[in-house]
């Protein structure tokens, strides 16, 4: 009987993880969540978010800008005091304050009939910049860009700006 308790109580001495075992798993579990977080990568995750939201503002402005020169005869700044779009890139005012080099497009031109507001850039500074450039190429083509799309080093070692061109 004496033998029976000696060896149930040695068993029992033994019914835990060692240290090193527990360091093992430890060390397993935080290898896995290593590769879990690079394949999530959280920021290239926000700046695709960024680029995604600055492809539909950059659609939105374009399509804006089309009805207004659809509605005026194929002519942009027609009526209402709208300004001409210019050859050169020109940033758009978010409308208020005018700033010299900017481009108001918000007052008498784009909202509220064709847009109810004018996008801003994600990662643009505060008004009146919107963040996005209007051009009209010698064809009469406008292009519409989204500069702030080539900062976004998380997406690409070497992101372009996103701009389209109608």
């Amino acid at each position: 009987m004496g033998s029976v308790t000696k060896r149930f109580k040695s068993a029992q001495a033994q019914s835990g993880f060692t240290l090193i075992e527990i360091l093992v798993v430890i060390g397993i579990i935080a290898i896995l969540a290593t590769i879990v977080i690079i394949a999530i990568n959280p920021a290239r995750q926000f700046a695709q978010a960024r680029n995604t939201d600055r492809t539909s503002s950059v659609n939105a402005i374009l399509n804006a800008i089309g009805q207004r020169i659809a509605d005026n005869k194929g002519i942009f700044a027609s009526t209402g005091g709208c300004p001409a779009l210019g050859a050169t890139a020109s940033v758009i005012d978010a409308g208020g304050t005018t700033v010299s080099g900017h481009t108001d497009l918000a007052t008498n031109c784009l909202v509220p009939t064709y847009i109810p507001t004018l996008p801003v850039d994600p990662s643009a500074p505060t008004t009146p910049s919107t963040g996005y450039t209007v051009s009209v190429d010698t064809n009469g083509r406008v292009t519409v860009c989204a500069p702030g799309a080539a900062s976004e080093t998380a997406v690409s070692a070497s992101p372009t700006p996103i701009c389209v061109t109608r």
